[in-house]
């Protein structure tokens, strides 16, 4: 993989790090909290935490346009993400666990890596490598073991079904959220926080759940600010160069940092799988780091807004603006071959991989 890649990668990895924490200390938070109140204010957590950083943004430097903002041809994307991966996952998944044992839960909420890139092959075109592939299986393989007990019971079911679903609609919503990945992120992280939060919360209070203590709802917001607003963030950002499917695999290893962190908290011992699975993620990311992907291609007239400088060969257009800034500008027709992954630049068809 090119150097320039690296960024993009390091943010997949720190997501994953920032995600992967939240597992822990919410275990910590929920004597005092309801899961359905704990989801509502991790969600409202990262609304409002990302929503105060958009603000300091505009109070600072008032006049530089640094992120392309959210357009109306934008909104059916943000509503489509925020209603499958904010609204409807979640529901599938509460009414799905009712009837589930808690093994077969842990194996198939892994599923939600592949659901990505499924989704990403099949309706979005984007071109996955078998060496890709393969670091997308290694790294949900580890994912299950470090996730599953399998003491506890497995069988297929309804509930099964039901979770699998879900992860599938997180893949929908990570799909989607790619194709704004050049916008704004704080602006598609708050608005995907704060209406996911709202609706667990007003869901929460129609369950008739006990609101948690003002302490208790700090906390969480706090935990949500940067284990669900920072990190989808980063994934966003992640996705400019690396594409859905990468993205979500290499935010696959969350589990990795979730378990290091129960085991310095809870002083729990490493078990042999959790080795085993640390190996294999480590593998597989280090597959994904050195994948290189070039091929002959052509790129038809591109005209779109993001974040860019005048100091990349790809955007040295007539432009007074100097730094990062964005504004809309047109990149002409061209055919040539380099090293590329699928980015903002590269969603081109493939004839094969």
């Amino acid at each position: 993989m090119k150097s320039s890649n690296l960024p993009f990668v390091l943010q997949a990895l720190t997501a994953a790090i920032f995600f992967g924490a939240s597992a822990p200390f919410a275990k910590l938070l929920l004597g005092d909290i309801s899961p359905v109140y704990l989801a509502a204010f991790l969600y409202l957590g990262s609304g409002t935490g990302i929503s105060l950083l958009k603000l300091g943004q505009r109070i600072t430097r008032p006049s530089q346009q640094v992120e392309a903002g959210v357009k109306k041809a934008d909104i059916k994307w943000l509503a489509g993400a925020i209603i499958s991966g904010g609204v409807m996952a979640p529901i599938v998944l509460m009414v799905s666990l009712q009837n589930t044992p808690a093994s077969t839960a842990s194996l198939l909420l892994n599923f939600e890596g592949v659901g990505t890139t499924l989704i990403a092959l099949l309706f979005f075109r984007e071109a996955i490598s078998r060496r890709a592939w393969t670091a997308i299986l290694v790294i949900t393989l580890a994912s299950i073991f470090l996730s599953t007990n399998f003491s506890t019971g497995f069988g297929l079911s309804i509930g099964a079904l039901g979770i699998i679903l879900a992860c599938v609609l997180w893949g929908l919503d990570n799909n989607l959220t790619r194709n704004i990945s050049g916008k704004d992120p704080l602006v598609i992280v708050a608005w995907k926080g704060l209406a996911a939060g709202t609706f667990s919360f007003i869901l929460a209070t129609l369950l008739g759940n006990s609101l948690p203590s003002f302490t208790s709802i700090a906390l969480t917001m706090g935990l949500g600010f940067i284990s669900y607003g920072m990190s989808t963030m980063l994934f966003i950002l992640s996705m400019r160069g690396l594409g859905a499917a990468r993205t979500s695999a290499l935010f696959g290893t969350a589990p990795l940092a979730g378990v290091l962190l129960s085991i310095f908290i809870f002083s729990e011992s490493p078990s042999i799988s959790y080795i085993f699975a640390g190996i294999l993620m480590i593998g597989g990311a280090l597959l994904l780091i050195n994948e290189e992907h070039s091929h002959l291609h052509v790129h038809k007239v591109l005209f779109h807004e993001h974040s860019h400088r005048h100091d990349d060969p790809a955007h040295n257009h007539d432009s007074t603006a100097t730094g990062a800034h964005s504004h809309e500008h047109e990149h002409p027709a061209e055919k040539h071959e380099h090293d590329h992954m699928p980015d903002i630049h590269h969603r081109h068809e493939h004839s094969g991989m």
